[in-house]
């Protein structure tokens, strides 16, 4: 059972670091990430035998994040990909996790745009080598900026004081 355990529970880590590279590489994070993220949820929380109470509050706190995350997007502040798995890690995360995930998502989306900004400046993008059609696209002036990288630090942080791994 154990084997079974660390399987499902790997499967967070992964699929988020997934996310956050493809973000990076393609500006998009695509459905099947987030959706494998809630479909696989509801596996190691009967795996790691989740009381009821606890899974509800899981649920309310990714259903929570989802409406919040939906917000964000109708405001242009991050993307469709980012909004569905910014819900789908909350949902993984639960209480007191999503109060680590918060604050280092918010301060890694800091710094992640202020490096874009001084990587953009003309300054630096003069000395820049010809590198691959993504990383040009990371440097080039007045592009988005890829906000699954910053989900993903914040939900990789708050992974081990998650009430799933507290189970284990």
């Amino acid at each position: 059972m154990h084997a079974l355990q660390s399987l499902v529970l790997l499967a967070f880590p992964l699929l988020t670091l997934i996310a956050a590279l493809r973000d990076a590489t393609s500006y998009t994070i695509p459905n099947w990430i987030s959706l494998a993220l809630v479909g696989i949820f509801p596996l190691a929380a009967l795996a790691l035998g989740l009381p009821l109470a606890v899974l509800g509050g899981q649920l309310g706190l990714g259903a929570a994040a989802l409406v919040a995350a939906m917000a964000m997007f109708a405001l242009g502040w991050i993307g469709g990909g980012d909004a569905k798995l910014f819900a789908a890690a909350a949902l993984w995360l639960g209480w007191p996790a999503i109060l680590t995930f918060l604050a280092v998502t918010g301060v890694a989306g800091g710094v992640l745009a202020v490096g874009l900004l001084a990587l953009r400046a003309p300054a630096v993008r003069r000395h820049l080598p010809a590198g691959p059609g993504w990383f040009v696209r990371l440097a080039e002036p007045g592009e988005n900026v890829p906000y699954g990288v910053a989900i993903a630090v914040g939900a990789l942080a708050a992974f081990p004081g998650c009430s799933l791994l507290a189970r284990l």
